[in-house]
């Protein structure tokens, strides 16, 4: 279970950066509205450093890893579920003067990261609680 949610990890990971560099292309960086800097960085930050606990779990089998990870993992997914909101609301204002970065997102690697996203929480708790071993 614990190599599931590593995998599920990662492939989320993959789907971020991507939207991370259209976000960039679509000089997201300067803008003052839609998904701000500090919090995408902070969910990207926040990700990186839960992946790196979770590997420390899976390669030590210290549950204290994995469960350090999880909390990490609850933030991000916090953090997601509000720039989610953000970008559904950006995408009534393409019509508009001002266009955030995130509305060249593509829908379906938005609703892939989501739904891998809550894949990987799921199944980090799962192996956390010792489903699977």
């Amino acid at each position: 279970m614990e190599w599931a949610a590593l995998l599920a990890w990662l492939a989320t990971a993959l789907g971020g950066a991507s939207l991370l560099v259209q976000w960039l292309r679509h000089r997201g960086l300067g803008q003052r509205e839609g998904i701000r800097a500090g919090r995408l960085f902070t969910h990207a930050g926040l990700a990186v450093g839960g992946v790196a606990l979770w590997i420390a779990f899976v390669f030590s089998e210290e549950s204290v890893f994995a469960w350090l990870a999880v909390g990490l993992l609850v933030a991000v997914a916090l953090l997601g579920a509000t720039m989610f909101a953000i970008w559904l609301r950006g995408q009534n204002r393409r019509e508009h003067t001002t266009v955030p970065a995130e509305t060249s997102f593509p829908v379906p690697v938005v609703l892939l990261h989501g739904v891998l996203g809550i894949s990987t929480l799921a199944l980090a708790v799962l192996a956390a609680s010792g489903v699977g071993t």
